[in-house]
């Protein structure tokens, strides 16, 4: 099986597990990780791979043939990548410009969510910015969403002032003092709503191409085994986890992330959480008890 992991520590259980079960096992370096993601959806480049929540949830969506595999490679807080060089509230963005890297970013539709839910911010009245597509070939952005000029990136547009604002993770530019996150007390506000929510909003997780579900089935639950040993042993970051694994405890953050989703007209279609999991444990042949789900 070819598999894209981006964490190490993952990849070395997962490699393991799918050893031990007899299955052959190759670790396919793709960096940064995210670049793995189209070939995975449209084209089932790879057998097993980390992708973006909001992907997955796209390709279920569109009928892609791949599955949820419940383990978390990336659990973080969002609220502080809403960023601007000026003194600027939440509320602000109204009749502003904000850039985003993709509108299906997952990143960017945890904060848009966040702004409607906890500052009332109508999402049509602000003026936002795209600069890439997202993974799923068909998708298309909405019709309310601009795109920027050929060339363009955000980063250097933030820094020029040609947007307002700017939704960013691991593109917020370095070394740029002025820089500051919008949500006040961003840190706070975040694990607060974490607490409140009783999940942190989780950004990347496994899924498996449902050839390599039906012919690995056993190979691919020893590799869930083997990572979710590896999440139940990071230490705790506060009152959630900040890796959660298994079917019920994805369900709270990616029920939440698809009804943001659907809200934001990043998904065709509602996409409901039992539906994700039916669908996995079909193409495996296991109960969603076998991937800590209900029995």
């Amino acid at each position: 099986m070819k598999v894209v992991l981006g964490r190490d520590d993952l990849a070395r259980a997962a490699g393991d597990g799918a050893r031990a079960a007899g299955a052959a096992f190759e670790r396919v370096d793709v960096t940064p990780v995210h670049k793995a993601f189209k070939g995975f959806v449209n084209d089932s480049s790879f057998d097993v791979c980390e992708i973006a929540v909001v992907t997955l949830l796209q390709a279920l969506a569109h009928g892609k043939p791949v599955v949820l595999l419940p383990v978390t490679t990336l659990g973080r807080f969002q609220h502080q990548t809403l960023v601007a060089r000026k003194d600027l509230a939440p509320e602000a963005v109204e009749g502003r410009t904000v850039g985003v890297r993709s509108w299906s970013q997952t990143t960017c539709v945890w904060v848009r969510g966040f702004l409607t839910e906890q500052y009332g911010v109508d999402l049509r009245k602000v003026d936002w910015v795209a600069y890439e597509d997202g993974h799923i070939r068909e998708y298309r952005d909405p019709s309310w969403v601009r795109r920027a000029p050929e060339g363009a990136t955000l980063p250097r547009d933030f820094l020029d002032g040609r947007v307002d604002f700017g939704i960013m993770g691991n593109d917020l530019p370095k070394g740029d003092d002025a820089t500051r996150s919008v949500i006040p007390d961003a840190a706070q506000a975040a694990a607060e709503w974490s607490a409140r929510k009783g999940f942190v909003p989780v950004n990347h997780v496994v899924a498996v191409s449902e050839t390599a579900a039906r012919e690995h089935s056993d190979a691919i639950c020893a590799m869930y085994d083997a990572m979710r040993q590896v999440a139940a042993a990071e230490p705790a970051k506060g009152p959630v986890p900040f890796s959660p694994a298994g079917f019920e405890a994805l369900r709270g953050p990616l029920t939440q992330a698809a009804r943001y989703a659907a809200e934001q007209d990043v998904l065709p279609a509602p996409v409901d959480y039992d539906d994700l999991v039916a669908r996995a444990c079909d193409a495996l042949g296991v109960p969603p008890s076998r991937l800590g789900g209900r029995p």
